[in-house]
């Protein structure tokens, strides 16, 4: 989705209108794909105090909506550059998320490690 609402009975207003992608024009962002404004937004984002069971229920559910969207990619992406700390974006919660971004941040750290070797040893060489 692509901002959590104000309260968990708020419905998505944006038009249900899909164009495919081979007739949409290049230049359109890539939400305008996405299958989620369509659906409730209150099931990407978690209500105050939603009991722990409702929340995996929801999120499951929110997960099957992002699995048969053509943007999912380019929306997790989204959710992972800004980071955007709420909600279900691209089949990911949040704290999924996190998850992807630390391992991120290990891989880059450890291919900079990397890097350094090769460059020390082939200036040594």
């Amino acid at each position: 989705m692509l901002q959590p609402p104000h309260s968990s009975l708020q419905v998505a207003t944006v038009p249900a209108q899909r164009v495919p992608a081979r007739d949409r024009d290049q230049d359109a962002p890539w939400h305008t794909e996405a299958v989620c404004r369509r659906d409730e937004a209150g099931l990407f984002f978690a209500p105050s105090k939603e009991p722990t069971a409702a929340r995996l229920s929801r999120e499951e559910a929110a997960k099957r909506v992002c699995a048969r969207c053509p943007v999912m990619v380019e929306c997790r992406e989204h959710a992972l550059l800004q980071p955007e700390p709420y909600g279900v974006w691209g089949g990911l919660t949040a704290a999924e998320r996190r998850v992807v971004l630390a391992r991120r941040r290990r891989r880059e750290m450890e291919l900079k490690k990397t890097v350094g070797a090769a460059n020390r040893i082939a200036q040594a060489g």
